[in-house]
């Protein structure tokens, strides 16, 4: 009897104290998010029209598609870019993403900016900006930038916005929803990649 009765008691400490451990984690999930959202949402203009002069655009990768073309999020972030450098609110423009031979989205965004006029003078590459966070910290370290707008969907500006400013770039995001696509699934992705990003600039 006294033997059930101390399972018992050590079951519900255990469920007790595994309660408590996801409602910390929730907690700081939601705080983190929190946090990232209210940070940077000053620096987040509610237009291109609304976006300050700046020396570049950062334009991350966003997948291209099998014909060799730029996923809708993808386009409508290097069109943005286009609409910012063609009313001279940025003079260049780096285009961030992955290089590999069967997936090469810098060249897809290279080859799409200067078919539509942007002099190659004015583009930069990074060849290897495989997530957020690369692209930020090379924008920063390797290409010395310290000033620039950021051109991105609106669910992944407050996440842009703040690795960047986090990393030592005055960055002004700036929305590139011009499609209507579904970023539903991007959006509820985009709770945990938060989290991440204030790991990886804090830790």
């Amino acid at each position: 009897m006294a033997r059930r009765s101390r399972t018992r008691r050590v079951a519900f400490w255990t469920l007790l104290a595994a309660f408590g451990l996801t409602v910390a984690a929730a907690l700081f999930v939601v705080g983190v998010n929190l946090l990232i959202l209210r940070d940077a949402s000053p620096h987040i203009v509610k237009n291109p029209a609304a976006a300050p002069s700046a020396p570049v655009a950062i334009v991350l990768g966003a997948g291209i598609q099998a014909d060799g073309t730029p996923s809708p999020m993808l386009a409508d972030r290097l069109d943005t870019a286009l609409l910012l450098y063609r009313e001279g609110k940025v003079k260049s423009l780096l285009l961030s993403g992955n290089a590999r031979p069967a997936d090469d989205e810098v060249a897809v965004m290279l080859h799409y900016l200067v078919t539509r006029g942007v002099a190659a003078g004015d583009l930069r590459i990074d060849p290897q900006g495989f997530t957020t966070y690369d692209t930020m910290l090379r924008a920063q370290k390797v290409f010395h930038i310290n000033g620039a707008l950021i051109p991105t969907q609106h669910f992944h500006l407050s996440r842009a916005v703040f690795l960047a400013r986090s990393l030592g770039i005055s960055a002004i995001g700036v929305p590139a929803d011009i499609q209507h696509y579904s970023t539903i699934d991007d959006t509820v992705r985009e709770w945990g990649a938060r989290v991440k990003a204030f790991l990886q600039v804090h830790f």
